[in-house]
């Protein structure tokens, strides 16, 4: 499976996402927040095709979550974690390729949790700046030539500036 390429949105993420939130709320309960976060999340973005999903829980239940969504198949990566945002991912086949799915567990009203959900509210609220944002995401897949330090290096600077804006709940 080839990484870092630009996949036009499709309406089936909206289905994947609703599947992997039965899965995850069958693993950790329906008191869980879940929201879907990411590329996937935005209508006209695109993107790499993986669903992201935050899912918020006290921090006194994190380890507890992260124990749950092993168990339920969620495949941890430590590399990709950090002690206040534990991040899994699960592939599946669909229709002769790979379907990646990525969880982020987070305190729920935690500083991640907030900019996770900021971010994707502003992009929600401002077309033009999605717009920005995919012209951005397809310099990142050319740069990036398969390196994935490369593809998020280039995207940083817009996402901080638009996390930051979308906290502040200032204007563009």
């Amino acid at each position: 499976m080839k990484k870092y390429i630009f996949r036009k949105y499709t309406p089936k993420y909206l289905k994947f996402f609703s599947s992997e939130k039965k899965r995850i709320v069958k693993a950790l309960g329906s008191t869980v927040k879940i929201e879907h976060v990411g590329s996937t999340a935005i209508a006209s973005l695109g993107g790499k095709g993986i669903v992201d999903i935050v899912v918020g829980v006290s921090k006194a239940k994190l380890q507890e979550a992260k124990k749950k969504l092993e168990k339920a198949g969620y495949e941890f990566r430590e590399k990709a974690s950090y002690p206040e945002r534990l991040f899994f991912r699960r592939d599946y086949p669909y229709k002769n390729r790979k379907r990646r799915i990525h969880i982020h567990l987070v305190k729920f009203g935690g500083t991640d949790w907030k900019e996770m959900i900021g971010f994707r509210n502003y992009l929600l609220k401002h077309p033009e700046v999605v717009e920005q944002y995919v012209k951005i995401k397809k310099e990142a897949v050319k740069k990036a030539d398969g390196r994935g330090g490369v593809y998020r290096k280039h995207k940083e600077n817009f996402i901080k500036s638009i996390t930051k804006k979308a906290l502040r709940g200032s204007p563009r």
